[in-house]
């Protein structure tokens, strides 16, 4: 994962590329076919207000239909991961009527849960610290979770009389069971990284100074595959949470069918056939 906080060889353009969108909550990088997003409000341990919504959006709608871009990382600034919601940028008056919560929920947080999950590509979330509320449940919603061995996991919701959002009452029975996700969401207990490895809810745990280049390592890995298929592979997990077992076997078959008909399966027989490296194009 390119660091944004030193000099790089390409720095240049993507210093052209902040200029141009006009960053001010995150840091945008593309590396290797790889789009790495950095929450980037490190003092306010990159808690979401209004403008990093919007720019969050605009990059993940960018690569979503990018070419180019074959696989994304979601990480964070600083010492945490992502706070959720920033609470500053939403003032409760105790003498005013009571706010609509909802609305930032259906403008904002659901419409980011569903880019992650229905983008066409592989996104990996690289927790570098704490992942707290919303920010926890946007970790979760991607399709690999790495985390340092320093971050922490908090379902903080309950501690403010609220629900877990962007995701979290879908994803937790599914990642750690019925009894588990209630006790998260219920009690707000952090969760070290190493708990939550074992718990289902992440797929690796590392060092914390190693966490830049495994992410990096898998980012790229996942970018030279054929990316056509990883995009089946993930609608088809994520259609199984509903689907009795017939439906989700004919859904195999329909997906199958067209991953059979792609570049990129007549790539791989053909270099697995001429014992050489393939070359994917993900279609």
């Amino acid at each position: 994962m390119p660091d944004a906080l030193n000099k790089r060889p390409d720095e240049t353009r993507i210093r052209k590329l902040e200029s141009k969108m006009e960053f001010q909550t995150i840091i945008v990088q593309e590396h290797n076919a790889v789009g790495y997003l950095t929450l980037n409000r490190p003092q306010q341990l990159n808690s979401f207000n209004e403008t990093m919504h919007h720019e969050v959006s605009k990059v993940m709608q960018q690569w979503t239909t990018n070419p180019q871009i074959r696989a994304v990382v979601i990480t964070g600034s600083g010492r945490g991961f992502c706070a959720g919601q920033d609470l500053n940028d939403r003032v409760v008056d105790p003498d005013a009527d009571a706010p609509d919560l909802g609305l930032s929920i259906e403008k904002y947080y659901n419409p980011l849960i569903q880019c992650i999950t229905e983008m066409p590509k592989p996104v990996i979330c690289a927790v570098n610290g704490v992942a707290a509320g919303a920010g926890a449940n946007i970790a979760l919603a991607c399709d690999i979770v790495v985390a340092a061995e320093s971050a922490t996991f908090i379902q903080a919701f309950c501690r403010l009389g609220l629900v877990p959002d962007s995701g979290g009452t879908w994803f937790l029975p599914r990642l750690v069971g019925r009894a588990q996700a209630m006790g998260l969401a219920m009690l707000g207990d952090k969760v070290t990284a190493q708990r939550a490895l074992e718990l289902g809810m992440i797929w690796q745990v590392v060092p914390d100074n190693q966490l830049q280049q495994t992410t990096t390592d898998l980012a790229e890995h996942l970018a030279k595959q054929p990316t056509y298929g990883l995009s089946l592979i993930k609608k088809a997990i994520h259609a199984s949470a509903h689907n009795p077992l017939e439906t989700q076997l004919l859904l195999e078959r329909d997906y199958q069918r067209l991953a059979g008909r792609s570049n990129d399966y007549r790539e791989g027989v053909q270099a697995f056939m001429q014992k050489r490296v393939p070359q994917y194009s993900g279609c």
